[in-house]
């Protein structure tokens, strides 16, 4: 080894020992016949002190900033006065009696520090500088610590870590497939995994009763705080379950997690049924570190003679324990306006009434208290209910260091898209209905599904399911969602065989890793716990890519760049 002790480690006891550390340099003080060096690495700094020999001051006034420099010298306790009791080893200082520069550095291209002052666009494209902050390194060490909670649980519980392909067949999830073109087999196409949905279920087929693993995601959807094209999600399966055994599993691993890195001792985490939480939230993810619901007003408005209420399904409201001025609920009405919604009502108790349809109201009726004011929206209920969900994150912006975590439980198994006009599924196709397949086919958008969300801070960190391990009811679920039976042949015929075999019920969950992570940080984005990421617009900075490859390779692949701009063949 070049060096015998890291950066972190020495401590006043160490007073006298000869030592060899190495590391990079972050600051320097020149006061001419004495330098101070902060010496750091991964695991702390350390002050390195050149003195009383020409030699060593002559190389020592030759260093720079981020030069990375192997020390030989004896460590030494610092003088009274003179140490730093904010750093572990700020007692103690390295005399240098060697100086060897392993490699010099240019002059970077932005201070690295913690409150960092670069744009992201230029932490990114050096990002091996960005990474080299404490903060970022400690968020890697989290990451790290997760993993090794995680397979240590699983592990002691009889799961197997199992990897399943990367390349796949092309089975749209809803995002779009990154495509891979077979240089074998001209005009076919891999799909790299958005998931491993199915290879997992046909590992229950095969009776592997209990599996995981870290599993690399591949989408091609738009980007944004919490998604990237690549990303990792904690992918559980087990035979022979049912609701209970999945979310107490993750509830046990949860608290573990969160006990284990963070030090907090989660009691229980509850369970909502989706219905519950879209009426009184407007959200099948919300936090509840908001105190705001939302109230039904429905009945006190339909017998006014005011139109909007009159014509509408459901009329709901927000209250808050202040005044707001019309300036401020106009300012959040635009805002709302963007989601969709056509408007904003309002009423206020401020020694009187006081609103934007008070006339038409009894406002005793909306037992309001001194100081109030309720928000109010008006429509069809399920996309009120949303506005209202929007409205209620408009109000209330939790802060600190808090966590709200819940499950959800029932989704309905399929939503409208109103773009097609197609039913499609509101996780995805391979659930098992809660009720009969006959109900489902009866009414296909108000039957509930055995699915489960986690959420933690209003965010969705887990979403699974029960699955389908009958084929038949498999089968009259992709009929449902449009697809004939040489559609279902064509996409999932593998799995139907699969399933015709035997295959036990069964059921798991996705953790999104990179979310769970981001959370635990205390980042907003998980561009900050994951090493390598994309821009917003999918770019990767730092290498380049995407980027051309030259026509040899594509005529290999049987593969012709088409612009469609120029509506001419590129290569």
């Amino acid at each position: 080894m070049l060096r015998d002790v890291n950066c972190g480690e020495l401590r006043i006891n160490d007073s006298g020992r000869k030592v060899k550390i190495a590391g990079w340099i972050k600051k320097i003080r020149d006061h001419g016949d004495i330098i101070f060096i902060d010496l750091w690495d991964r695991y702390g700094k350390t002050q390195i002190v050149i003195r009383d020999d020409k030699d060593l001051l002559k190389t020592g006034k030759k260093l720079g900033i981020e030069w990375v420099v192997l020390f030989e010298g004896v460590v030494s306790e610092r003088p009274e006065g003179m140490k730093n009791k904010d750093f572990p080893t700020g007692d103690i200082e390295v005399i240098a009696e060697r100086i060897e520069i392993l490699n010099p550095s240019k002059v970077p291209p932005f201070v690295i520090e913690e409150e960092i002052k670069a744009q992201e666009d230029l932490r990114l494209k050096y990002r091996y500088l960005d990474l080299r902050r404490k903060s970022m390194i400690k968020n890697f060490e989290i990451r790290h610590k997760f993993i090794q909670i995680v397979r240590d649980f699983l592990s002691s519980r009889n799961f197997l870590e199992v990897d399943t392909p990367i390349l796949a067949k092309s089975t749209p999830e809803g995002a779009r497939d990154f495509l891979v073109p077979s240089r074998l087999y001209k005009g076919k196409f891999y799909a790299l995994a958005q998931s491993p949905q199915l290879y997992k279920q046909i590992l229950m087929v095969s009776g592997f009763d209990r599996y995981y693993q870290f599993a690399k995601c591949l989408r091609d959807e738009d980007l944004r705080g919490d998604r990237q094209f690549e990303f990792t999600q904690i992918d559980i399966e087990a035979s022979f379950v049912e609701i209970d055994d999945i979310l107490n599993l993750v509830d046990e691993m949860v608290k573990k997690i969160f006990f284990e890195i963070l030090g907090l001792k989660i009691e229980s985490i509850p369970r909502y049924n989706y219905k519950y939480v879209m009426e009184r939230y407007g959200s099948d993810k919300p936090d509840l570190r908001n105190p705001l619901f939302i109230e039904d007003f429905t009945d006190i408005v339909k017998k006014t003679d005011f139109r909007i209420f009159k014509e509408s399904e459901f009329t709901g409201g927000i209250r808050v324990k202040e005044i707001l001025s019309r300036g401020k609920i106009g300012e959040i009405e635009e805002r709302i306006k963007k989601e969709g919604a056509k408007g904003i009502l309002f009423i206020s108790r401020d020694n009187e009434y006081k609103g934007n349809f008070i006339k038409y109201v009894k406002p005793e009726e909306f037992r309001m208290e001194e100081g109030e004011t309720i928000l109010l929206i008006s429509g069809e209920k399920l996309k009120t209910l949303k506005f209202l969900g929007r409205l209620r994150d408009e109000l209330f912006k939790p802060e600190g260091n808090d966590f709200s975590i819940l499950w959800v439980l029932y989704f309905p198994l399929f939503e409208l898209d109103e773009e097609n006009n197609s039913i499609v599924p509101c996780h995805h196709i391979f659930t098992s209905p809660l009720n009969s397949i006959e109900d489902v086919e009866k009414n296909p958008l108000n039957e509930p599904g055995k699915q489960y969300d986690l959420v933690i801070n209003g965010v969705e960190i887990a979403s699974g399911s029960i699955r389908n391990h009958n084929p038949d009811v498999q089968k009259r679920l992709f009929k449902i969602m449009g697809l004939d039976e040489k559609d279902m042949e064509e996409r999932f015929g593998f799995l139907l065989e699969a399933l015709s075999y035997g295959a036990p019920p069964h059921g798991g969950i996705a953790i999104g890793f990179d979310r769970f992570v981001a959370i635990i940080s205390g980042e907003k984005s998980i561009r900050n716990v994951i090493a390598f990421p994309k821009t917003y617009q999918g770019y990767g900075l730092m290498e380049g890519s995407p980027g051309s490859v030259s026509e040899k390779e594509l005529k290999e692949l049987g593969i012709m760049v088409y612009d469609k701009e120029k509506d001419k063949n590129i290569s």
